[in-house]
C-alpha cells in the first residue's frame, strides 16, 4: 500500500503520517506549513512536502484584527485552493491519497483520472451542520456571525461526493453526514489518540481545585457555558484556567459571564499544556460542534478527568462516570453539578484521575488510530473502485 497525505496545516495528519511510515505505507505528506513551523513531527524529512507560500503568511497575519475583519476568509480560501492544485499537479504514484477536507477538489479529480483511491478526511461535523449550529448559537447570544465561507461549503460538498471514503473521528460526526444523505458505507469512524511522548503526569495535581479549559476561546467551544457553569458552581478557592487563543468574541463572553479567580494563559506550547493538565483537577470542554478535540485525550494521558459534550467527541474516548463526565451541550447547570461533585468528593476525583491515565494506556496513544485507519484503507482498496465510489 502506497499512501499520500495532504493537509493545509499540521493537525492530526502528522500523527497519522507517523503511523503510516512505521508500517511502510507512507509515500509523502504535503503540508501548508513551512518546515521550521512543523517542529519534531517524527516523520522522515524526505517524506514531507511543504507548500507554505499562502498558508504561512496567513498564519502570521491571522493574529491581527484588521486581517480577520477584511481578508481572513478570502485568504484562507485562496490558500486551500492553491495547496490543492499544487498537490494535484505533483501527486506521486500511489494507491490512495487522503486529503484533509477543504483542499481536495483538484486532487480528487486527479486521483479519479489515474485510478487512485481518494479519501476525504473531515476533522469536524458536516460543514453545513457546522454552519447551522454556529449561526443559531451566535443568534441566541446576540453576537454577529458571518457564517462559513459559502465557497468552502461548496468545495467540501464536492469533496464529499467525490470521496471513495470519508474518515471522521467520532460517531456524532458520522451522524451529521448520514443526516445529510451520505451513505453509511462511505463514512468510517477512526477516533484520535494522544501523543504520550509529551502528555503524561509531569507534575502533581495542585491542592486547590483548578478547572482547565484548553482550546480556542470562542462560542464553538462552549466557553460561555463553561463560564456560566463555573459561576453557578460557586466553589470556594476554585480557579478557572483558560489556555488558548482569544477569538473575535472572547472579550464579550468574559464580560458577559464574569468569574472570580480567573487565569488567562493564552496559547501554550504542548509541554506547557501538558504541565497545566497535570496540575488541573479537571478539564472542561462543552463544545457545541467539532470533531474530536485532541485536548481530551491529552488530558486523560496526564491523569486529568474530563467533563465534555458528545459534540466534542467525548463518547468515543471515555465512559461517562468513569474517566470523567459527558454532559449535554448548552447546559451550564450540568457542568456546575459535575464540578461540585469532583470538588467535594476527593475519592471520586482520585478514582477518575487513575482511570483517565489507564484509559489512554489501554488504547495505546495514536497506535490504535493508525491501525484503524490502515484497516479502513485496506478494505477500501479491496473494493472495486466503481463500487466504492457509488456505494
Amino acid at each position: 500500500m502506497r499512501v499520500v497525505l495532504s493537509t493545509i496545516g499540521r493537525f492530526h495528519s502528522f500523527d497519522l503520517a507517523r503511523q503510516l511510515e512505521r508500517s511502510g505505507a507512507l509515500t509523502a505528506i504535503y503540508t501548508g506549513y513551512p518546515r521550521f513551523k512543523l517542529g519534531d513531527t517524527g516523520v522522515a524529512p524526505a517524506l514531507i512536502r511543504p507548500f507554505p507560500w499562502l498558508q504561512a503568511p496567513y498564519m502570521a497575519l491571522i493574529r491581527h484584527a484588521w486581517f480577520r475583519r477584511t481578508l481572513e476568509m478570502r485568504w484562507a480560501r485562496a490558500a486551500n485552493v492553491a495547496h490543492d492544485r499544487h498537490v494535484a499537479r505533483t501527486l506521486p504514484d500511489c494507491d490512495l491519497v487522503c486529503v484533509l477536507s477543504g483542499a481536495g477538489v483538484a486532487t480528487a479529480g486527479e486521483a479519479k483520472r489515474r485510478g487512485i483511491a481518494y479519501v476525504c478526511d473531515r476533522g469536524s461535523t458536516h460543514i453545513r451542520h457546522q454552519d447551522r449550529v454556529l449561526a443559531e448559537e451566535h443568534e441566541r447570544l446576540g453576537l454577529p456571525w458571518r457564517g462559513v465561507d459559502p465557497v468552502m461549503i461548496e468545495r467540501e460538498e464536492v469533496e464529499y461526493a467525490a470521496a471513495d471514503m470519508i474518515t471522521v473521528p467520532t460517531r456524532f460526526v458520522r451522524e451529521t453526514f448520514l443526516a445529510r444523505g451520505v451513505p453509511a458505507s462511505r463514512v468510517a469512524v477512526a477516533p484520535y489518540g494522544a501523543d504520550v511522548r509529551i502528555f503524561g503526569r509531569t507534575a502533581g495535581r495542585d491542592p486547590d481545585f483548578r478547572v482547565l479549559f484548553a482550546g480556542q476561546l470562542d462560542v464553538r467551544k462552549g466557553l460561555h457555558d463553561l463560564l456560566a457553569g463555573f459561576r453557578r458552581a460557586a466553589l470556594p478557592r476554585a480557579t478557572l484556567v483558560l489556555a488558548g487563543t482569544a477569538q473575535r468574541h472572547t472579550g464579550a463572553l468574559l464580560q458577559r459571564f464574569p468569574v472570580e479567580r480567573l487565569e488567562v494563559l493564552g496559547h501554550l506550547s504542548r509541554p506547557e499544556l501538558a504541565r497545566e493538565m497535570a496540575r488541573a483537577s479537571v478539564l472542561v470542554l462543552p463544545s457545541l460542534e467539532e470533531g474530536m478535540a485532541l485536548v481530551q485525550a491529552q488530558a486523560l494521558a496526564c491523569g486529568c478527568p474530563v467533563v465534555a459534550t458528545r459534540e466534542a467527541g467525548a463518547e468515543d474516548l471515555f465512559d461517562d462516570g468513569v474517566e470523567g463526565f459527558i454532559v449535554p451541550a448548552r447546559d451550564p447547570g450540568a457542568i456546575a453539578e459535575r464540578l461540585v461533585r469532583l470538588a467535594t468528593e476527593p475519592g471520586l476525583l482520585d478514582r477518575m484521575s487513575a482511570a483517565a491515565a489507564a484509559r489512554i494506556g489501554s488504547i495505546g496513544g495514536w497506535d490504535a488510530y493508525g491501525l484503524r485507519i490502515l484497516d479502513i484503507y485496506r478494505e477500501l482498496l479491496a473494493r472495486p473502485r466503481a463500487a466504492a465510489a457509488g456505494a
